[in-house]
């Protein structure tokens, strides 16, 4: 999670276990204007496999369940702003259907379908190409089931699926920024209200340990980019007292970014 790093260092920030692991979270942002409801990542996918679990020792929650706790059903969902197609942040975007949902037939392929029936599905151009074109370094962290179903046709819910390039505002004070690095095509998202911005990092910075700007994840395609557009996107935020969110931070992933002898310092909302 902190690539070239030594641990000494970043172990200062977050302790890991004797496997060398770290706790991290998976925190899905939900966003409400009044007549639109649009969620930011859909979770980690469960993935059925005693070794990958014995590795990663993942917690899994279902991103339904969350929802329900706030009196959301899937359906009313109606967008779904993917930051990029990695399986832990994608996984809650389809799910296994044995059953035809309109028709009541029985579907023996066990298909996936979208798991937002309603929603559209925002992701950028550049990660659809990559995702659907993966190399032997990004194989693993592209899952087929999570994204493909948003487009195929024959499907009661084909259409989902909505391209974009670049940045983008797809509603009034919310829009998407491509910030590459990470992934070509990953996206970070920046919301305005009353004169007040917040931005999602995604995993552009993944958890408040990550605001030094050198501290990049060994995951990371374009490191290089990815440092470029931190060091951009961090003056920005905490220059304008913008709200900020860490997808992957485990304890509180929201607050403000405060300059203290000209070093960037999280203070996160209690």
């Amino acid at each position: 999670m902190f690539g070239v790093v030594p641990k000494p260092l970043w172990e200062r920030l977050t302790p890991s276990d004797t496997h060398n692991r770290i706790e991290l979270g998976l925190n899905c942002l939900l966003i409400e204007t009044g007549d639109k409801n649009i969620l930011v990542d859909t979770g980690i996918l469960r993935i059925e496999d005693i070794k990958f679990n014995e590795i990663y020792k993942v917690e899994y929650a279902s991103i339904q369940d969350s929802l329900s706790q706030l009196n959301l059903s899937p359906q009313d969902i109606d967008i779904v702003i993917n930051s990029h197609l990695h399986f832990d942040h994608c996984g809650g975007n389809t799910y296994k259907r044995t059953e035809d949902r309109e028709q009541k037939t029985e579907n023996r392929r066990g298909e996936f379908v979208p798991s937002f029936p309603r929603a559209k599905y925002v992701i950028q151009e550049l990660e659809w190409y990559d995702a659907t074109h993966p190399n032997e370094r990004t194989r693993t962290s592209y899952i087929s089931d999570t994204f493909l179903p948003l487009k195929e046709s024959g499907s009661p819910w084909s259409g989902n699926l909505e391209i974009v390039k670049g940045d983008c505002e797809l509603l009034p004070g919310i829009r998407v920024h491509l910030t590459g690095g990470h992934t070509r095509g990953h996206q970070v998202v920046i919301l305005e209200s009353n004169g007040e911005k917040c931005i999602y990092f995604a995993d552009l910075i993944p958890t408040a340990s990550h605001i030094k700007v050198p501290y990049v994840m060994g995951y990371d395609l374009y490191p290089l980019e990815t440092i470029a557009k931190k060091k951009e996107l961090l003056e920005m935020a905490s220059d304008g007292r913008w709200l900020t969110i860490f997808e992957h931070e485990p304890k509180v992933g929201i607050g403000y970014l405060d300059k203290r002898d000209g070093k960037l310092v999280f203070v996160p909302i209690v």
